[in-house]
């Protein structure tokens, strides 16, 4: 087990001002994150975000479509989801599937693969490769609209009609199982058993992650119930980094490449998964100023480092004041005056290093070079 207090790594300019929050991949400047997700795109063929037109435009979909635009007006978080599905501003979409496509073609084709198949290549990319990104990405689609589902048992009259919360429920059930039911025939085409049983168990890794998210929160757990750093990265790679550490993996299967090459590839997408996530939860104490209205969760990476180094007595204490002050600004306040905040910046830095320092396996190109800089971005604030 690592030490609580990591090592100083290089990561200038963590306490920039002006940061955006992240929703899925992002960075600190959005200008700058455009032009990586733009240069990368122009690398692998054609903008990711078409990939799943296939399977969005189908008549199934549409039908779901028409039945989701009754929840306009309501509260239900689907509406967010699907907004962010039409209009995605900070190219945050569809990022997993760009990186399983950089990472195919930064591998290229494989000593055991025939001459037959490099015929079938599309910018250096093999067609089943391309089908796995999209998989990917509707896999990850799914968990997201999943995601959104209202627990009714916390249901108060603010949050509007309990009709309208049931039926965003059912249209979230639907719509999820939908596009898991595509990536999992879309899965099955691939004819690779192997890939098969990688995705499958991604599945399963993000179904058991969200399983530990959703259980009893810290403020209705015992004080004695939170998480070490150990168990919040464990967890945190089963629900934000098996599906593209499993999916890198795959595309050096579907290539033929060896164990070596698919361990490296794995080993990139988990610690870029893993910066990513660290990422997120830096941005509530890194871009929030003293008396402005800030939140975040109780499992945040930060306040996770910081019960750990404050110890259990006195976070008891302040978890206690969080209650009688019916609020977290003290708390946050806590955390970003001891070393939470520096040591999850520390942890954000090691696993950038760790993706940057998997990727040099492979030979030197221009998706290589996009995949450092997605690397690099992940550990800028």
């Amino acid at each position: 087990m690592r030490s609580a207090v990591w090592p100083r790594l290089s990561c200038m300019g963590w306490l920039g001002r002006g940061q955006r929050s992240l929703s899925l991949f992002s960075s600190t400047a959005p200008s700058n994150w455009s032009k990586v997700v733009s240069d990368a795109e122009k690398i692998v063929g054609y903008p990711t975000s078409f990939m799943s037109l296939r399977c969005l435009l189908s008549d199934e979909l549409s039908n779901v479509a028409m039945h989701v635009r009754k929840l306009v007006g309501t509260k239900h978080p689907l509406l967010n989801t699907a907004r962010g599905f039409v209009y995605d501003s900070r190219n945050n979409l569809q990022m997993r599937g760009l990186v399983v496509l950089l990472m195919s073609k930064a591998a290229g084709p494989s000593h055991a693969a025939s001459d037959l198949l490099a015929q079938d290549m599309v910018s250096g990319i093999y067609p089943s490769q391309r089908n796995l990104a999209e998989i990917t990405e509707l896999i990850h689609t799914a968990f997201l609209v999943h995601r959104g589902i209202v627990d009714l048992k916390e249901w108060t009259n603010s949050d509007g009609p309990l009709k309208d919360m049931q039926f965003g429920n059912k249209m979230a059930v639907l719509s999820g199982d939908f596009l898991l039911a595509n990536a999992c025939t879309g899965l099955a085409q691939l004819n690779n058993t192997k890939v098969v049983e990688l995705i499958s168990s991604a599945i399963g890794d993000l179904v058991q992650g969200i399983y530990h998210e959703n259980a009893p929160n810290v403020e209705e757990s015992s004080p004695t119930d939170g998480l070490n750093v150990a168990a919040w990265e464990e967890q945190t790679f089963l629900s934000h980094g098996a599906l593209l550490a499993k999916s890198c993996q795959a595309a050096m299967e579907l290539a033929k490449h060896d164990k070596e090459a698919q361990k490296q590839a794995y080993k990139y997408g988990k610690h870029l998964s893993l910066g990513h996530k660290l990422n997120s939860d830096l941005q509530p104490f890194v871009k929030s100023g003293v008396g402005e209205p800030v939140s975040f969760s109780l499992n945040a990476a930060p306040v996770v480092f910081h019960r750990q180094m404050v110890g259990q007595d006195k976070w008891c204490q302040q978890l206690q004041q969080v209650k009688m002050d019916r609020g977290t600004t003290g708390l946050w306040a806590a955390v970003k005056s001891e070393k939470g905040v520096s040591s999850a910046v520390d942890l954000c830095c090691y696993h950038g290093n760790k993706a940057l320092e998997a990727i040099q396996a492979f030979p030197s190109s221009e998706a290589r070079s996009a995949l450092e800089n997605i690397a690099s971005a992940v550990t800028k604030f």
